[in-house]
């Protein structure tokens, strides 16, 4: 077998079904990853300032998930989806003991799109309603419902959507005059079966913005107001990574349903739809049907409560906030030394960095990676472009200083070749 790069591309440009709309994937062969980097198959130190996928809390390959995959493995992996094992009922609890009430009811599940489309369900089951509200730069995943209520990518060119999908205006400075327009729209347009609002905390595929304090009070006394239940997506925010256990806890509110996915995990396949008894016992008074192939497996199940071990007793929250401070001091030197830098923006360690243009962004991005550093960058229409900057909640001082040298130095060479030219 030929194992060179050569003959890696020529299979991977054979045989892989591309799924990231038009952009290609990254011409790095990756070998594997611990802690905050990735290292690739000819050598090469990759500093990871994207968690993975926004998901690698606590860094590639932490020893204590892989002791308790290879342990969980060797016993106990799969079930028939009726059947429970302890990791489950455990993690279903200590999920239930870090929110406020009544959030106590767990329904474990695989990526965030599937809890998404869950919490809709249930949402719709219970209140009878069909129609979905959500932000017009939202992100919630590529299953049928899920990817209805996403507005930033993906809704051209694949036929109707689900029915009953309203777009929200993304909160800006005057947001309670948006907030009000907004839903006297949706309202012009609803047949009168409103379900469920879902959005993000903080809105991370579209650009990193956060609604400003009261929003989401308001949001909720909204969805109140017409008998709507309000589900918060915190995939990305969820579990630490704001520099509270979740982004919610600011504005004082406490979601009909919230979903997790992406953190729970640490990197592997799990996610969570959690809601109240008395939601959770009307849904099941209706029949409520999600019955998946790996709904509450023991195995990823297992790993969610390692999450949580380490989560608590190292405090990450603080790590995450503390580390926020020295991250976005560090972004607000960079955008006093280049003015192509527009903004700073995002809460703990999820931080967006906007650039003047997705052209400039494009060119940065391509440098960091020759200098050793994986960023990601966030084009959507009227928006330059905005780095989602997510580092591991246990990344190292050492770790930031690097990505924000990196950094600094990229952003500097593509300035300096742009203006040349």
């Amino acid at each position: 077998m030929d194992f060179s790069a050569d003959s890696f591309w020529a299979d991977a440009d054979r045989h892989l079904i591309r799924y990231a709309g038009r952009a290609d994937f990254t011409r790095e062969i990756i070998a594997r990853a611990e802690g905050s980097f990735v290292f690739t198959e000819d050598g090469r130190k990759i500093l990871d300032f994207t968690s993975g996928q926004m998901s690698a809390i606590l860094g590639h390959s932490h020893p204590e998930i892989v002791a308790t995959v290879r342990r969980q493995a060797a016993t106990l992996d799969h079930l028939f989806s009726g059947m429970l094992s302890r990791p489950v009922v455990d993690l279903a609890r200590r999920l239930a003991e870090t929110l406020p009430s009544p959030l106590e009811k767990v329904l474990l599940l695989t990526t965030g799109a599937e809890s998404n489309e869950a919490a809709m369900r249930m949402a719709k089951l219970v209140t009878g309603g069909h129609e979905i509200v959500s932000f017009a730069r939202s992100w919630h995943g590529m299953t049928q419902a899920a990817a209805g209520a996403t507005y930033s990518a993906g809704r051209k060119g694949y036929g109707p959507a689900s029915p009953g999908n309203f777009a929200l205006p993304v909160p800006g400075a005057d947001w309670r005059q948006e907030l009000d327009f907004g839903f006297e729209m949706i309202d012009a347009q609803s047949v009168g079966a409103l379900a469920a609002c879902i959005v993000e905390p903080i809105l991370s595929s579209g650009g990193v913005i956060e609604p400003p304090l009261g929003y989401l009070a308001a949001l909720h006394e909204k969805c109140r107001e017409r008998g709507m239940l309000l589900i918060l997506d915190e995939a990305q925010t969820g579990l630490c990574r704001t520099g509270t256990w979740y982004a919610f806890e600011r504005d004082g509110i406490v979601p009909d349903i919230l979903t997790l996915s992406k953190t729970l995990g640490a990197g592997l396949p799990l996610a969570a739809v959690v809601t109240s008894a008395e939601i959770e016992a009307a849904a099941h008074e209706r029949g409520y049907l999600f019955f998946t192939t790996h709904v509450s497996d023991p195995l990823p199940a297992a790993v969610g409560n390692t999450v949580l071990d380490v989560l608590l007793r190292d405090r990450l929250e603080d790590q995450a906030r503390e580390l926020g401070t020295v991250l976005r001091q560090g972004l607000l030197a960079i955008s006093d030394n280049h003015d192509v830098v527009t903004d700073v923006r995002g809460r703990g360690l999820l931080v967006g960095l906007e650039l003047i243009s997705d052209d400039i962004g494009q060119r940065v991005t391509r440098r960091c990676l020759e200098l050793g550093l994986h960023m990601n960058i966030v084009q959507l229409p009227g928006m330059g472009g905005v780095f989602r900057i997510a580092p591991a909640l246990t990344a190292s001082d050492d770790d930031i200083a690097l990505g924000l040298s990196i950094l600094d130095q990229a952003i500097g060479d593509v300035v300096k070749t742009h203006s040349n030219r």
